[in-house]
């Protein structure tokens, strides 16, 4: 029988974590370049000031709602986890996005 640690390098070789919170936070980096883009065109070169500085306030709140999101997606997964009777390669393969 292959010990734990066996298990556990042989069930993560496909995707890295790092490379699935690179997918989910990659709409929400754009947006919020594309939010500060727009609030800077609006603050100097349409001379808005009030709307530039609201537009500007948006790239912080996009981030923290994609944040909120992936550390949901995290809790679900740790709860595959810890859930009775999970084996350790089906609650790996559920962690990666295998499934």
């Amino acid at each position: 029988m292959a010990s734990r640690q066996q298990l556990t390098e042989q069930d993560v070789t496909e995707k890295q974590p790092e490379a699935i919170s690179d997918e989910t936070m990659g709409p929400a980096v754009l947006a919020s370049a594309a939010s500060v883009g727009l609030s800077l065109y609006y603050y100097f070169i349409r001379g808005e000031r009030q709307l530039g500085t609201f537009i500007g306030l948006w790239p912080p709140t996009i981030l923290a709602f994609a944040s909120y999101f992936n550390q949901r997606k995290m809790r679900r997964q740790l709860e595959t986890l810890t859930q009775p009777g999970t084996k350790l390669r089906e609650a790996f393969d559920s962690m990666m996005g295998n499934r």
